[in-house]
C-alpha cells in the first residue's frame, strides 16, 4: 500500500464584515466589557450579515486555499466541510461549497465533531492521500454559531462568534501531518450540547435550537483533554513539547488556553492566541489562527505545528504537522496569503 504525505498547499480564511464588540452587548444583556475580557478574553466578534451561511462562508474561504496553491477547484479529488451549523439538515454543506467552487470531480463528505472538527477533516483528508486513493483534498471548517446562541444567555451569547477557514493538502513526499489523536466520551454530552429537530417525536420546535453548556464542568475538561491529546500525538510523532515551533489551540477562553499552555509548560510566545478578535468560531477557529500565524510569518520550513480542541460531544484531539513552502509545488518564495473579509 502506498504511504504518502500530505503537504499543505494552501490556506485561506472569511470572517463576516459585521463586529459586534462587547460595548454591543452590554447593550443586549446584562454584562459589561470588563466582565467579558476577564473571564473570556474576548474583545470582539464577527456575525454572519442575513444573506450569509456557513456554505458561502466556507466557500469564500475555499477560494482563498485555492488561489493561494494555484489550482483551478477541478484539481480538487475531495472536500470534507466541518460544521456544527449546516445550511440544512441534507444535502451536506460540502456539495453547497462543490457547488459554488465548482468542483464538479470532487466527492463530498462533511464531519461533525464540533470543535475539533478541522482536526477530524485534516485526519480523514491526510488518510485518503496516504493511501493513494486522492491526489488533492480541500478541508473547510465553517460555522455561524450567532444562529444557534440564545442571546438572552449572558453565559454563552458573550462567547461565539461566525467564520470559515480552509486548507488544500497534497500529495508529495514531506510535510502536513504526522500524528494526530482523536477521542469521545458520549457520557458527557449533556455538559455542552445543542437541541435539534430529530432526536424524538414533536421535538421540531422552532427556536428552542439554541446551544446549552455548564461552565465549570466543561473548563476543567478542557484543560485536561488538550494537555493530554497534545502530548499524546507529540509521543506518537516521536517528538516533545520542548519541539513545538508553534501551538495553536482552539480559541475558546483565553482562561482555558492560559490553563492549557502552563499544564503544557509551553513559552506563551509559542502560543497562536487570537481570540480577543473573533471569539470562539468552533471548528473554524483553529484554521482561522492557523491562517493569521502564516500571514504574520510566524511559521517557517520545517517548524512543527500542534492543533489542539476540544468540543461539545464529548471530543478531544490533537495533530502534530510538519511545516512546508505553502503554494505550489517547487515553489521557491511562498504565495502572499489570502484572507477575505464580508463586503471587501
Amino acid at each position: 500500500m502506498v504511504h504518502r504525505a500530505s503537504r499543505i498547499a494552501g490556506l485561506g480564511m472569511y470572517v463576516p464584515a459585521r463586529v459586534l464588540t462587547n460595548f454591543d452587548l452590554e447593550r443586549m444583556v446584562d454584562t459589561s466589557d470588563q466582565w467579558i475580557r476577564e473571564r473570556t478574553g474576548i474583545r470582539e466578534r464577527h456575525i454572519a450579515a442575513d444573506h450569509e451561511t456557513t456554505s458561502t462562508m466556507g466557500t469564500e474561504a475555499a477560494k482563498g486555499a485555492l488561489e493561494v496553491a494555484h489550482l483551478d477547484p477541478a484539481d480538487l479529488d475531495l472536500i470534507i466541510a466541518a460544521t456544527t451549523t449546516p445550511d440544512a439538515i441534507f444535502p451536506p454543506v460540502s456539495s453547497f461549497i462543490q457547488d459554488g467552487l465548482g468542483a464538479k470531480r470532487a466527492a463530498t463528505l462533511d464531519i461533525n465533531t464540533t470543535c475539533v472538527g478541522f482536526i477530524s477533516g485534516l485526519a480523514t483528508a491526510s488518510q485518503f492521500i496516504a493511501t493513494g486513493i486522492y491526489e488533492r483534498a480541500l478541508v473547510v471548517a465553517s460555522d455561524t454559531l450567532s444562529r444557534i446562541v440564545d442571546w438572552t444567555d449572558r453565559g454563552t451569547c458573550v462567547l461565539f462568534g461566525d467564520g470559515a477557514g480552509a486548507m488544500v493538502l497534497e500529495a508529495a513526499d514531506r510535510g502536513g501531518p504526522l500524528s494526530f489523536v482523536l477521542r469521545s466520551d458520549g457520557s458527557g454530552a449533556s455538559v455542552l450540547y445543542t437541541p435539534g429537530p430529530c432526536g424524538r417525536p414533536g421535538s421540531a420546535v422552532p427556536g428552542q435550537y439554541f446551544m446549552k453548556m455548564d461552565g465549570q464542568p466543561v473548563f476543567k475538561f478542557a484543560v485536561n483533554a488538550m494537555e493530554r491529546a497534545t502530548r499524546e500525538a507529540l509521543a506518537s510523532a516521536g517528538l516533545t513539547v520542548e519541539d513545538v515551533d508553534l501551538f495553536v489551540p482552539h480559541q475558546a477562553n483565553l482562561r482555558i488556553l492560559t490553563a492549557t499552555v502552563r499544564a503544557l509548560r509551553l513559552p506563551r510566545e509559542k502560543t497562536m492566541v487570537n481570540i480577543d478578535r473573533y471569539g470562539n468560531t468552533s471548528s473554524a477557529s483553529i484554521p482561522i489562527a492557523l491562517h493569521e500565524a502564516w500571514q504574520q510569518g510566524r511559521l517557517h520550513e520545517g517548524d512543527r505545528v500542534v492543533l489542539a480542541a476540544f468540543g461539545g460531544g464529548l471530543v478531544w484531539g490533537a495533530m502534530v504537522l510538519e511545516w512546508t513552502a505553502v503554494g505550489p509545488l517547487g515553489a521557491q518564495k511562498e504565495a502572499q496569503a489570502h484572507v477575505v473579509t464580508g463586503g471587501s
